[in-house]
C-alpha cells in the first residue's frame, strides 16, 4: 500500500534568529497561537504521549547532541514517516524556543484539538467539569491531570479562560491534554445545553448550604461546575445547578485554591467507580 503521506524533511539549525525558530518561539503568545492553530509541548514524554494519542504534530525540535538516545531517534522517526517535520537543533536554539537555561531534549508543535460538548458520551454516571473563566494556567494545567487520573469525560472552559494550549498549562498537564477532551463554550452557549441537561449539575459556592459529600453523584450524569478563582460562579451559572455544595474548612484560610477544590470534588463524584488495582491483596 502507497504511504499516506510523504516523509517530512530534516532540518539542521544553530541559529535563534532562523525564520522558522522565529515562529515557534512565537506561539509562546497567545496571539501566535490562535492565529496558527498549533501549540508547543516540551518534552519528550508530552511528544510520545501526544504521538500515541493520535495528535497531528507538525514539527518536532530536538537536540542534535543528543539523538544517540534510543527513544528520542525512534521520535524524529516516527515524525518524518507521519510526514511533519524534524528540526535537529544546538541546545541554544532549543534553550531559546523553551526559554529555558536547561531545556529538555525535544519540543513538538503539535495541531490544536477541541471538541464539542454534543460529541462526549456520558454514559450512564459519567462526570463531567465546566470551569467558569479560570485564569491561572497552573491551575487549568493541573485539574486536566486530575480530571484524566479520575476518568472525568471532558473538561468544558466557560468564558473568558486560561489557553489550555499555553506552554505553562500543557506543562501543568504532565501529558494530560492528550487524553482529556476539551470543550470551550461561552456562559450562554453552556447555559443553553445545561437546559437540555437531565443529570446533576452541582456546583460549589460560598452560599452552598449541601456538603460536597452528599448528592448521590454516581447514580447519574453529573456536571461539576467550579467558578473564577477570585469571583466564584456567575450568577446565571449559579442558578443553572441543581444543588450548590461547599466544601468543610476548620482552620483559618476562607477559600481553597481552585485545583485543590475541583480535585476533592472530581475523586467524590468518581469515587464509588474507583478502586485500586491490588484491592484485597495482603502485602
Amino acid at each position: 500500500m502507497a504511504p499516506t503521506s510523504a516523509p517530512g524533511r530534516v532540518k539542521e539549525i544553530t541559529s535563534i534568529s532562523n525564520p522558522i525558530i522565529k515562529d515557534i518561539r512565537n506561539l509562546a503568545l497567545r496571539k501566535g497561537r490562535e492565529e496558527t492553530g498549533l501549540f508547543m509541548a516540551e518534552g519528550l514524554k508530552l511528544v510520545l504521549d501526544a504521538l500515541d494519542s493520535g495528535w497531528q504534530i507538525d514539527t518536532l525540535i530536538v537536540a542534535r547532541n543528543q539523538l544517540h538516545n534510543p527513544v528520542l531517534s525512534k521520535a524524529a522517526a516516527r515524525t518524518v514517516a507521519s510526514g511533519a517535520d524534524l528540526l535537529e537543533v544546538s541546545d541554544k536554539v532549543l534553550a531559546a524556543v523553551t526559554r529555558r537555561d536547561n531545556p529538555q531534549s525535544a519540543v513538538g508543535v503539535f495541531r490544536q484539538q477541541t471538541t464539542t460538548i454534543g460529541k462526549l458520551d456520558l454514559g450512564g454516571d459519567g462526570v463531567l467539569v465546566a470551569l467558569d473563566r479560570v485564569r491561572d494556567p497552573g491551575n487549568l494545567g493541573t485539574i486536566l491531570r486530575t480530571a484524566d487520573a479520575a476518568g472525568v469525560k471532558g473538561v468544558v472552559l466557560i468564558g473568558d479562560t486560561v489557553d489550555p494550549f499555553s506552554l505553562e498549562t500543557v506543562r501543568a498537564t504532565m501529558g494530560s491534554i492528550f487524553a482529556v477532551p476539551i470543550i470551550r463554550m461561552s456562559e450562554g452557549a453552556f447555559l443553553g445545553w445545561r437546559a437540555g441537561f437531565k443529570g446533576l449539575v452541582a456546583g460549589t459556592h460560598m452560599a452552598g448550604t449541601t456538603d460536597f459529600r452528599e448528592p448521590a453523584y454516581n447514580k447519574q450524569q453529573t456536571v461539576l461546575l467550579m467558578g473564577n478563582e477570585q469571583a466564584g460562579l456567575t450568577e446565571g451559572l449559579a442558578k443553572a445547578c441543581d444543588v450548590l455544595v461547599r466544601i468543610p474548612q476548620s482552620g483559618k484560610a476562607d477559600s481553597l485554591n481552585l485545583a485543590i477544590a475541583t480535585g476533592l470534588m472530581i475523586f467524590e463524584a468518581r469515587r464509588a467507580s474507583l478502586q485500586l488495582d491490588n484491592a484485597g491483596e495482603t502485602p
